[in-house]
Order: C-alpha cells, then structure tokens, then sequence
C-alpha cells in the first residue's frame, strides 16, 4: 500500500518558515512543469482568473508531482461541490478567494474535511487522491493533511480579519492586494499607502491568531517589505507577466525605433502582478 503525501507546505507554515510562490496562470502542464523545477516552494495553480478547469488542474497536479515543489489550488469560488473535486483529484492546499466573514470561512473548513469533522463526499474509491484506494487508511488520515488558505479581499473581511483569522481549520489568510485597493477605493493601486497599511496590520492580525499570512507581490521591494513584516507565503511574480515582460525586453532589444510604437508598456511598478 502507498502511503498519504505529507503536506510539507503545511508543515513549513505551521514552523514560522517562509514559503516563496510563483503565480500559476497560463493552464497548461508543460508551463507547470517547467516552472517546479525553478526553486519555489509552491505554485498557485489558478482557477479563479485563469483558465483552468478541474481536469486542467489535474494534468498539472500529475506535471508537477515528482518536483520539490508544493501545488496550490485557486478555485473560482468558495463552492463545496468544487472543493470536493479539486480534493477528490489529489490538491491538499487550497486558496478560496473572497471569504468575508468567519461563517464562510468555517464552510470551508467543513467542506476540506471527512465527516464527522466535516461535510467532504466520500468517493475516494473514484480518487486520485487516494491513488484509487491504494494509499493505506487514507480516508483517517486526509483530513490531518489539509491546508486551508482563505482571501481577505474586501473592507468587510478585514473588518472581520480577526474572526477569520481565528476560525478553527483555518491555516492562513492571504491579502489579495488587487481586489483589496480596489475595494478600499484606490482601484489599480496596490502599492497605495493606505492599502500597505491595511496589508500590514492585517498580517500583524493574522500572525497574533497564530495563523500565517500570505500575499502576491510582484513588487519585490513591497514583497520584502511584507515578509519582513511576518508574511510567511509570499507569490513573488506571476508566470504570464514574466513570459510577457522577458518576450518584449527581447523584442526592444532588437526592434528598429520605427517599430517601437507596436510595443506595449510594461506594467506600472507596485503592481500586484
């Protein structure tokens, strides 16, 4: 018999040790796979803003198995039904967006989890979670590998940050930085003072709940700044934006000045992405 993957991501949060990410957006498991063998602890394999579907997901979850490197799971939303299948195909670490209150956070939990500590379907026969029933007693011991991410993301949840944060099952909070400035009135301004602040005292509150904080900041001065403030899972850069940014610094290299004009700008520097 097989034995349970252990969630060393989990693991490494719950030690206080940082966890450098990259942001997983292109749907495609060659691009996955290229990108775990770069050095990141964890990919953020996205279904919320990126084109992914469960069986998408799955075909990078297989790509990306035999590296060091641990798979995060965005789905488009905070749906039972959805956990149930991201889990089913083998993801052990998910990242909700937009839970803003403690009881939404708490479905979550339940929904990560087999009864009678939670609400999660039972169908491992039908799993590659559980290697179709050839990992050993993987139905008792799934639930101790499940890492729960939420998104704070809106004035509302940081004003219920404390809840959240306390929230039994929870393992950590991520400060989603766009849809944050956007929603504190600074739209497309993730590097706002205002928003920083927020940011910064939500991971204080984050971290006084003996829970880990989290952010995406391609910004590496700001994303500095918020793992010096105690973020411990940190996304750094975001594949697209690296494929698109290295593609036209070549491009401007070569390009004659008359053809410059076709070029698009680079992103503005503070940009989450």
């Amino acid at each position: 018999m097989m034995k349970i993957p252990s969630n060393q991501f989990r693991k490494a949060l719950r030690l206080g040790q940082a966890q450098i990410g990259l942001w997983v957006g292109l749907a495609d498991a060659n691009a996955a796979e290229a990108l775990a063998g770069c050095g990141f602890d964890w990919l953020l394999l996205d279904g919320e803003h990126a084109p992914n579907d469960v069986r998408t997901v799955l075909d990078q979850l297989r790509a990306v198995a035999p590296y060091p490197v641990h798979p995060v799971v965005r789905p488009v939303q905070g749906d039972v039904a959805l956990v149930k299948q991201y889990l089913d195909v083998g993801a052990q670490t998910l990242l909700i967006p937009m839970i803003d209150t403690p009881e939404q956070a708490a479905l979550m939990v339940r929904a990560m989890r087999y009864a009678p500590d939670g609400i999660r379907g039972m169908g491992a026969a039908l799993a590659r979670a559980s290697r179709w029933n050839q990992v050993e007693d993987y139905l008792n011991q799934a639930n101790d590998e499940m890492c729960l991410l939420v998104q704070a993301e809106t004035p509302l949840a940081m004003e219920n940050l404390p809840a959240i944060a306390a929230t039994e099952g929870v393992d950590g909070v991520f400060f989603g930085p766009a849809d944050l400035s956007a929603s504190m009135g600074y739209r497309g301004q993730a590097s706002h003072p205002k928003v920083q602040r927020a940011i910064l005292e939500g991971i204080a509150t984050v971290r006084s709940a003996g829970k880990a904080a989290g952010i995406l900041m391609a910004d590496r001065q700001l994303a500095q700044t918020y793992l010096d403030a105690g973020a411990l899972f940190v996304a750094v850069g975001v594949d697209t934006t690296l494929l698109v940014r290295t593609a036209t610094e070549l491009a401007r290299s070569f390009i004659t000045p008359s053809a410059q004009g076709r070029i698009a700008p680079t992103a503005a520097s503070g940009s989450p992405y």
